[in-house]
């Protein structure tokens, strides 16, 4: 089974999200075209046990030329997590295509162009240039059809 392109297929519950002008984002929401609260990144039976899986949103309709949204989708039994795929240390995606994703099941991602090494359960840093940062968590739910939505959240809660 080769891994997902997820595009913005459908809306869970509909919210939208908030977006900060601080110059470096502290929170997924800050970034440049982020998905709205509520857009599915994928289905969890679609992801194996212990996959990382690099996903992109599709722009809205009304940003056509945006560049996609890249995530990372981890998954470890039921729960699965969801980051921006974009490296603490220097902002650049943690892999360009699935193939070059350095990941240890259940244990770490590591980007392979700084080779920072953040832990699977909560990606902090803890190993490389940038330990102590973590990656940009995205809130996510998993509804009775098995879709992975982003949650609306505090952000304050999921930060390191």
């Amino acid at each position: 089974m080769g891994s997902p392109t997820v595009g913005t297929i459908g809306l869970c519950p509909e919210r939208t999200a908030t977006v900060s002008t601080a110059s470096e984002p502290r929170f997924w929401h800050e970034l440049p075209h982020a998905p709205t609260v509520g857009t599915v990144l994928g289905h969890r039976d679609a992801l194996p046990d212990g996959q990382a899986t690099l996903s992109t949103v599709e722009p809205a309709p009304s940003t056509p030329t945006a560049p996609p949204f890249r995530v990372l989708l981890l998954r470890s039994g039921p729960e699965v997590k969801a980051y921006v795929n974009r490296c603490a240390h220097f902002g650049v995606p943690l892999a360009a295509k699935q193939e070059q994703l350095i990941f240890q099941p259940h244990v770490s991602i590591t980007c392979n162009v700084h080779y920072a090494r953040y832990r699977w359960r909560d990606g902090v840093c803890d190993y490389g240039e940038c330990v102590g940062e973590a990656l940009l968590a995205i809130p996510v739910v998993v509804d009775a059809q098995g879709r992975i939505c982003i949650a609306p959240g505090n952000p304050d809660a999921s930060a390191p």
